[in-house]
């Protein structure tokens, strides 16, 4: 019988940007996370360089790992400039003493390093 689907190991867990797709999904939802505590935070209005960080972070790293899952021609520029955009919102995030800010900002540092290892 014909096979009508792609070989099981010609899968995102093989591709060669596995790992990088991966730490941007978590750097992804750990932004999402943060920005939505400092929300909840007592005073959020001291939290909104931080937040709006977050969402440029998560909207750009989903970005990228999008352009890793379909192997865009532009993926490694992509993931250039998901490094640096992680590398600001982890010192943003790392200025405050909230859990949920020290653990974005530890996302965004593995998300920084691999984007910046998958770009050259």
């Amino acid at each position: 019988m014909p096979q009508a689907f792609a070989d099981t190991n010609d899968t995102l867990t093989t591709s060669r940007y596995a790992d990088c797709i991966r730490a941007c999904n978590e750097c992804a939802d750990a932004c999402d996370y943060c920005a939505a505590s400092c929300l909840r935070e007592a005073e959020p209005r001291y939290m909104v360089h931080c937040i709006a960080m977050d969402m440029d972070c998560a909207a750009l790293c989903r970005v990228a790992a999008s352009a890793m899952s379909r192997e865009s021609a532009h993926a490694h520029e992509i993931c250039a400039l998901c490094a640096r955009l992680c590398d600001s919102c982890a010192n943003e995030c790392a200025r405050h003493d909230m859990p949920h800010c020290r653990a974005c900002a530890a996302a965004c540092r593995r998300c920084a390093d691999m984007c910046r290892a998958m770009s050259h």
